[in-house]
C-alpha cells in the first residue's frame, strides 16, 4: 500500500518549480543576496495582506519572539504568561530576555484559556503572549479585554497562524507585536528559516530592524548591541510568490479539514468545532484519541504517516525544571498530550488519501 507522508514538500515543489526558478535565477543573477529589494518588497506585501503597518523580516520565527519581547521592553524581573503547551520556542524565547514565563493552562482547542489569565497576573507581569496553535486563533476579543484592563503588553506568536482571522482580524494585528514563522513546515513557508515581525507601533518597527542588524546605524556606527537576524533575498523572493498563492493553499487546507470532519466519526474521535469568530487555516490537523500511541503505530503499519505536536508539555521539558512546575499543575495540557495525533493535512493530499486515513482511523476503534 502506497504511503501517505505527513508533509510532502516535494510535490508542492513540483507544482511551483516552472515559476520559481526563474525568480531565484533572477535573485542570484543580482548579485544582491542581502538586505535588498526582495525583502523590503515583501515586508510591504504582508503589511498589507496581514492589515499592519509595519512588517520587519527576520530569520526565524524565535527571533521573531525573541526581537518582539526586547522591543517591548521585557527582561530581568518580568513576567510572560504564555501556555505550556507549544513549541519550545515560545517559553524559550522569553528565557532567553531574563523574563519569566509564567505558565495558563489551555481550552478544548488547546490554545490559552482566557477564564484562567487574571489568577496569574502580578506586579512583575509585563505581557501575555498566547500561541495561536494549530491555526486557529486564541480568543483575542477576550485577551485584549484583559490586556486594556492590567495595561499589560500583548505579544502574539501566531508561528502557525498566517492567514489566521479571529472577529475578522488577521493574526498578528491583535498585540502591539505579532511574530510569525516561515519555515517549511508553515503554510506560509520558505525555503529554509525564517519569520518576520508585525507591528502598528513606529518605535518598535524601527527597534526591531536596528536589533536585526547588530544595531547599526548606517555603515559604521553601532548604537546599540543587536543581532544578526536578516532574511536573505532568495527567501523573501520564494514568500513573495507563494504569498499571492496563500489564500488558495488555506482554502485547499479547509476543504482536506471538511473531508476528515465529515467521515471521522467524532463521537469517538474528539475534534473541536470551529468557533463561530474563528476562520482556521489548518496548519495541523490534531485529533484526540484514546489509545494514541497504539493507533498512531497502527497507521504506521498501513504506510500513513502521523506526528505529535507536543508530546511532553514545555512545563515537563528537563530545560524547564527550574521554572517551579510539575506534574499535574496544568491537567487539560497534560491530558491533550497523552491524546494528541496530527493527520496529514498538507495541500497536496488527494480526496483518496484524506478518505483512507479517516475510515482507517474508523476502523481502528470499530467505528
Amino acid at each position: 500500500m502506497e504511503e501517505i507522508p505527513y508533509v510532502n514538500l516535494s510535490a508542492q515543489w513540483g507544482e511551483e518549480r516552472e515559476e520559481l526558478l526563474p525568480i531565484i535565477e533572477k535573485v542570484l543573477a543580482s548579485g544582491q543576496y542581502v538586505a535588498g529589494k526582495e525583502v523590503s518588497d515583501y515586508e510591504n506585501e504582508i503589511s498589507e495582506a496581514f492589515d499592519v503597518e509595519h512588517v520587519v523580516a527576520v530569520n526565524s520565527g524565535t527571533d521573531a519572539l525573541v526581537l518582539g519581547l526586547t522591543a517591548l521592553g521585557i527582561g530581568p524581573g518580568d513576567e510572560v504568561i504564555t501556555p505550556p503547551n507549544s513549541f519550545i520556542a515560545s517559553t524559550a524565547a522569553i528565557v532567553h530576555t531574563g523574563a519569566r514565563p509564567v505558565l495558563v493552562d489551555v481550552c478544548e482547542d488547546q490554545n490559552i484559556n482566557p477564564d484562567l489569565i487574571e489568577a496569574s497576573i502580578t506586579n512583575n507581569t509585563k505581557a501575555i503572549m498566547p500561541v495561536h496553535l494549530t491555526g486557529r486563533m486564541a480568543r483575542m476579543d477576550a485577551i485584549l479585554e484583559i490586556s486594556n484592563k492590567y495595561d499589560i503588553q500583548i505579544i502574539e506568536d501566531a508561528a502557525q497562524s498566517a492567514g489566521s482571522c479571529y472577529a475578522g482580524r488577521p493574526s498578528g494585528s491583535w498585540g502591539t507585536v505579532g511574530c510569525f514563522s516561515t519555515h517549511p513546515l508553515k503554510n506560509l513557508n520558505g525555503c529554509g528559516d525564517g519569520g518576520f515581525v508585525t507591528t502598528n507601533n513606529n518605535e518598535i518597527a524601527a527597534n526591531i530592524r536596528q536589533l536585526r542588524n547588530h544595531g547599526l546605524v548606517g555603515r559604521d556606527t553601532v548604537e546599540k548591541y543587536g543581532y544578526v537576524s536578516r532574511m536573505d533575498e532568495i527567501q523573501a523572493a520564494i514568500l513573495r510568490y507563494r504569498l499571492k498563492h496563500l489564500n488558495d493553499l488555506i482554502e485547499r487546507r479547509r476543504a482536506n479539514a471538511g473531508l476528515y470532519r465529515s467521515i471521522l466519526d467524532l463521537d469517538v474521535i474528539f475534534h473541536p468545532a470551529d468557533a463561530p469568530l474563528e476562520f482556521n487555516t489548518w496548519h495541523t490537523f490534531v485529533i484526540q484519541v484514546d489509545r494514541r500511541d497504539q493507533l498512531q503505530e497502527y497507521l504506521k503499519s498501513v504506510n500513513i504517516e502521523t506526528s505529535v505536536h507536543y508530546p511532553v508539555p514545555i512545563h515537563l521539558q528537563p530545560a524547564s525544571s527550574g521554572l517551579g512546575y510539575r506534574a499535574g499543575d496544568f491537567p487539560v495540557t497534560e491530558r491533550q498530550a497523552n491524546r494528541i495525533l496530527t493527520l496529514p493535512i498538507h495541500q497536496n493530499l488527494e480526496v483518496e488519501e484524506l478518505s483512507r486515513i479517516a475510515t482507517t482511523i474508523n476502523k481502528y476503534f470499530g467505528c
